[in-house]
């Protein structure tokens, strides 16, 4: 992995937590650095998976659960539940990264613990919560409402390995991901209800009266299945009846 210069200048004195005063938090985030200068045979995966490859999963994740939903015995509820996974997840994380972040203002652990490993370019933005944390805690809890079982099972392991890898890359505390999963994943449980239940009306206008119908659902009201798996909408038709031979 080719490194990025470090151009920071050396940290203040009454910024550097002195070891008599390092919290659970800090013990921890120290624990798991140690551990990240242990295994640098991992760093390349991890420094890639804690950037952008982890949320790029998660997003692939809520592109299938949505093509299986469309398939749902109840089309416009099941693909409302997705949409509000991501919807949700969008909107908390900006209510996370420009609202209780300012708010909180927590410094990132290197700025305020000396000699640390960060496998990341280090910037001077705020720690509290982890925004790559609260996208996974929403995608994890929407897609559990969804009643996606086994993508949300997959999704569980990805969002906790990108949660993880936050930590292990040098940019958060434990504490910032614990956080941004909680509130994640809480933003989404809570107005879930009254988001799939517009959503619902939503694609059901969609389906029945736009020619989008499709995004909403493998068949559209006549009965014709619209998904691409046949190679072209096919109308059903009933099995041939064979005249009685006497």
């Amino acid at each position: 992995m080719v490194r990025v210069p470090v151009t920071f200048p050396r940290l203040a004195a009454s910024t550097v937590r002195a070891p008599a005063h390092l919290s659970l938090n800090d013990r921890w985030y120290l624990d798991v650095n140690r551990f990240a200068r242990q295994t640098p045979w991992l760093h390349g995966f991890m420094a890639q998976y804690a950037h952008y490859l982890g949320v790029a999963l998660l997003a692939l994740a809520l592109l299938v659960a949505w093509w299986v939903a469309r398939h749902d015995r109840h089309p416009d509820r099941a693909v409302a539940f997705v949409l509000w996974a991501a919807g949700g997840t969008v909107l908390v994380w900006v209510l996370a990264h420009f609202g209780l972040k300012p708010l909180v203002a927590e410094k990132r652990p290197y700025l305020v613990l000396p000699h640390v490993e960060v496998l990341l370019t280090r910037t001077h933005g705020y720690s509290f919560p982890s925004g790559h944390a609260t996208v996974a805690g929403g995608v994890i809890a929407g897609l559990y409402l969804a009643r996606r079982w086994w993508i949300a099972g997959v999704v569980t392991f990805l969002g906790l390995l990108l949660a993880f890898g936050r930590v292990y890359a040098g940019m958060h505390f434990p504490g910032d991901v614990a956080a941004g999963l909680v509130i994640g994943a809480g933003f989404v449980l809570v107005l879930a209800w009254p988001a799939v239940a517009i959503g619902e009306h939503v694609d059901r206008f969609i389906r029945q009266h736009t020619p989008f119908g499709v995004l909403v659902s493998a068949e559209d009201p006549r009965g014709r299945s619209l998904s691409p798996r046949w190679g072209r909408s096919q109308a059903w038709k009933p099995p041939a009846r064979h005249p009685d031979l006497h």
